[in-house]
């Protein structure tokens, strides 16, 4: 009986917000904007963040939520914090990660090709960050009030190495009074997040003493070492169900052709849908670097290198971890999503993914991740684009689903 009652209310309430002129209006002014949120998008796609290092975008865009009429401040941790004040202390906070996957001195001027806009970071997370000035705007301009607070985030290292350290911040300092979490990233709409991925980033360094090529041959070589290691790793047998991955993505090591290396050193990725496996593919790497040098060292007594047995150094570091987590099925903000898509004509599944919203999704707090309109391809590479036709839909989506949780005063 209480399941029916609760479902008949939120029917009730999406019906409310679909009538109320007020909504309408920011509707309006979001479809009638999209093509000025597009230039804020190539605006903030042209100031580099890398991660660690976006506090230049940072400070653009605090400038433009305060433009906005909201109350901004930057955390110590360099989260930027805009404050729509509710009549309750209950917060709903919109986030967009504000940092990009790419080095320092990567080109990120935007350029045009037919309808689409080419750039590093263009969709991911461009059109996040924009999409949130645009309904800080639109509220503002349709005066909108509501009962919850709205906290509308710039948050920092989300991507790679930053392991999502913004919105572990936020979440410590807001977890009393943070009941949703709606984190804007990237552009798809046919689907929402509701299940965080559950990921690992290991750093694996093996050092040794190095050499002459010619007359030191025969030493071990910890890059030997680690293309063993990675050989064996490589060739692990994984599930299918549950779905797991890994990525040996970054690799560095040695000075010169001629040298043997005193240090080799690697990055990789591991996720996978079930924390079990997660920790089974952790041992699997660790079985098969350690393997990897012990066969290094093989092969140096074999050339005559006596008293080798400790000449190298395997040294294995987790650089991040990101926590799993799920949406519960009869949870409001669900609800509320499934109410936008309803209304807009859209049609959505649910999947599984690793964003800010993993770190809400782990300690039980209700969130989601979305896409925030348009289309676009080359995530993460340097042909990344993004196609601004239909934004209007996504942001619409965004606007519908915060205030569906938020819920309007009169």
């Amino acid at each position: 009986m209480t399941s029916f009652i609760q479902n008949l209310a939120r029917k009730t309430a999406a019906a409310q917000l679909r009538d109320d002129p007020r909504v309408a209006r920011v509707l309006d002014i979001l479809r009638n904007t999209a093509s000025a949120t597009t230039d804020e998008q190539i605006r903030i796609t042209e100031i580099p963040a890398p991660s660690f290092h976006e506090a230049t975008r940072a400070a653009y865009f605090k400038k433009q939520l305060s433009g906005a009429g909201l109350r901004v401040e930057t955390d110590t941790t360099g989260n930027v914090i805009g404050v729509w004040a509710g009549t309750s202390p209950d917060i709903v906070m919109l986030t967009a990660h504000l940092d990009t996957v790419f080095p320092a001195g990567t080109d990120v001027h935007v350029k045009r090709e037919g309808g689409r806009l080419l750039a590093p970071g263009i969709s991911d997370n461009g059109t996040g960050l924009a999409a949130l000035l645009a309904l800080a705007r639109a509220l503002g301009e349709a005066k909108i009030k509501t009962k919850m607070t709205i906290l509308f985030v710039g948050d920092v290292g989300e991507e790679g190495e930053g392991n999502l350290h913004g919105i572990r911040a936020l979440v410590d300092t807001y977890k009393s009074q943070l009941k949703y979490v709606i984190a804007l990233d990237g552009s798809a709409i046919e689907y929402v997040t509701t299940a965080a991925l559950a990921s690992r980033r290991v750093e694996v360094t093996i050092e040794g003493p190095g050499g002459h090529s010619w007359s030191d041959f025969g030493t071990p070589n910890p890059i030997h070492a680690l293309g063993r290691g990675i050989g064996r790793f490589v060739a692990s047998r994984i599930p299918e169900v549950p779905r797991t991955s890994f990525n040996v993505g970054e690799i560095e090591g040695g000075t010169s052709v001629n040298s043997i290396p005193s240090r080799a050193s690697m990055k990789v990725d591991l996720r996978s849908e079930s924390d079990a496996e997660l920790n089974k593919l952790e041992g699997l790497l660790r079985d098969a670097m350690k393997t990897g040098v012990d066969d290094e060292m093989s092969a140096a007594r074999d050339r005559g290198m006596a008293g080798s047995t400790s000449l190298l150094d395997l040294k294995i570091n987790i650089l991040g971890i990101r926590p799993s987590g799920e949406l519960p099925e009869n949870s409001p903000l669900l609800a509320a999503l499934l109410a936008a898509d309803s209304q807009l004509g859209n049609r959505s599944r649910r999947e599984r993914s690793s964003t800010d919203a993993n770190i809400p999704l782990s300690l039980g707090i209700p969130a989601i991740s979305l896409g925030a309109g348009g289309r676009s391809g080359g995530a993460h590479t340097l042909d990344e684009w993004y196609d601004p036709t239909g934004r209007e839909l996504g942001l619409q989506r965004v606007a519908l689903t915060v205030l569906g949780v938020a819920g309007l005063e009169q």
